[in-house]
C-alpha cells in the first residue's frame, strides 16, 4: 500500500507519460492482462486510455486490473487510468519515504 505523498509523487511523474495502450471494446482479457504486467515489470508506472466505444467504467477498471496485476492504482483522470507496480528485477523509481 503507498501512501498519498507517494501518490501524488507517482501522479507527477505520469503527468509527461504517454498512454502506453488503449482498452478497447474487448475489454479485458487474459492476453491484455498479460501484456499489462510485463509493461509493469517493465517501467513499473504505465497510464492507460480506456476507450469510450468500451463500455467501461475508468475507476472500475482501474480496481480490476491493480487486483488482477497486484498493481497500486495510482490516478484515474478522464479515461486515462495510471498503474504502479515495482520491478521485481530493476526497480528503477525510488519513492519517497512514507
Amino acid at each position: 500500500m503507498i501512501t498519498s505523498k507517494q501518490r501524488a509523487y507517482l501522479r507527477r511523474l505520469a503527468n509527461d507519460l504517454p498512454a502506453i495502450m488503449q482498452i478497447g471494446k474487448g475489454g479485458l482479457s487474459e492476453n491484455l492482462i498479460k501484456t499489462f504486467s510485463d509493461a509493469l515489470e517493465a517501467k513499473e508506472l504505465i497510464k492507460l486510455h480506456v476507450l469510450e466505444n468500451s463500455g467501461e467504467v475508468p475507476k472500475e477498471i482501474i480496481r480490476e486490473l491493480a487486483e488482477a496485476l497486484g498493481a497500486e492504482p495510482v490516478a484515474v483522470v478522464g479515461r486515462k487510468i495510471v498503474l504502479y507496480r515495482e520491478s521485481e528485477k530493476h526497480p528503477t523509481i525510488e519513492l519517497p519515504r512514507a
